[in-house]
């Protein structure tokens, strides 16, 4: 499944799809199989994947209900139990973000600090003290307004414009992003990213910084030169913003690439994380292809509870989700 920017969950504005996801999240929670799949959750490590915190009260609830049933675990104990070899404690949950967006820094660091949740923060390194848009928020604007490009046939929505988008190869994603650009009738509006101060807040704050490529291209999507300059440039700007290398990596879109494996390995790289919707061994058998669960910010109770046990990524795989 595609990188998720943007999902959402909450009453406001809810579409018949919304209602209708939100009575099976809670046929999920109330199933006789959920205790079955909690208590093997025990015995896993859960890697939650987050965005942005677009709804501060609900993700406060999530991490109230987390420190309530879990045992919320750092990057570092989790490099130590790849680098020693033994296993995580039981319940253990990683608490991660994917692009850094502000809003991590804004809504969702106060509720980590307040909860001592510690967590780790994949930014786009090139993205950072700049105020260019995410490039999947700026195609579905300009998408949104008019804008046109070859391969992507007229009145093509914007979230399936996206989608096409990270599909293809990675030069044309650039072109056709160009034609997009060309051709709307507004330009999307320019947004303030973190910047190196934001970072160092975070770090003291308890988020640790970890590398999401320079751009956030797909590396799958990249030829092999392309893909290794944005690991390496992201990696050498991040080290000079940080004063230390970055030891943690997760692969945009969660599209893993083998290829750049031993980039990462010699670059001194300890974890690796994809987006797949699973939950890992409490100690990865993989360290740079550890599975994470996603979730976001105003991801429902009934949901919530059904990741964290295991039942709702049992059933996304059955219905084909992968």
């Amino acid at each position: 499944m595609p990188d998720d920017h943007g999902a959402g969950g909450t009453a406001i504005g809810a579409t018949p799809a919304d209602t209708r996801r939100r009575r099976i999240d809670a046929v999920l929670r109330r199933s006789p199989l959920q205790p079955a799949f909690r208590a093997l959750a025990a015995g896993r490590l859960a890697v939650l994947a987050y965005h942005g915190v677009e709804d501060a009260r609900s993700f406060a609830a999530q991490m109230d209900r987390l420190v309530r049933t879990a045992r919320p675990v750092s990057l570092a104990r989790v490099e130590q139990a790849v680098r020693e070899q033994r296993p995580l404690p039981p319940r253990s949950v990683l608490v991660t973000f994917d692009d850094g967006d502000p809003s991590l820094l804004a809504a969702g660091l106060p509720v980590l600090a307040r909860h001592r949740i510690p967590a780790v923060a994949y930014v786009i390194a090139g993205l950072i003290g700049g105020d260019r848009p995410f490039w999947w928020a700026e195609a579905a604007f300009l998408a949104g307004h008019g804008g046109t490009a070859d391969g992507l046939p007229t009145g093509t929505g914007p979230t399936t414009v996206v989608r096409r988008l990270k599909q293809v190869p990675d030069r044309q994603r650039l072109d056709l992003l160009q034609q997009l650009r060309d051709t709307a009738t507004r330009q999307a509006p320019r947004r303030p990213h973190l910047t190196a101060a934001c970072l160092a807040e975070l770090r003291t704050g308890g988020v640790e910084i970890g590398n999401h490529t320079d751009s956030h291209p797909c590396l799958d999507r990249c030829d092999p030169a392309s893909a290794r300059a944005e690991v390496e440039q992201a990696h050498h700007r991040l080290t000079r913003l940080l004063g230390r290398a970055p030891t943690s990596f997760a692969y945009p879109n969660g599209n893993h690439d083998p290829r750049v494996e031993p980039l990462l390995a010699r670059l001194g790289y300890r974890t690796g994380f994809l987006f797949d919707h699973r939950h890992d061994r409490r100690l990865p058998r993989h360290p740079l292809r550890i599975s994470r669960l996603r979730v976001n910010s105003d991801t429902g109770r009934d949901r919530f509870d059904t990741v964290l046990s295991g039942l709702h990524p049992a059933v996304h795989r059955l219905r084909g989700g992968s």
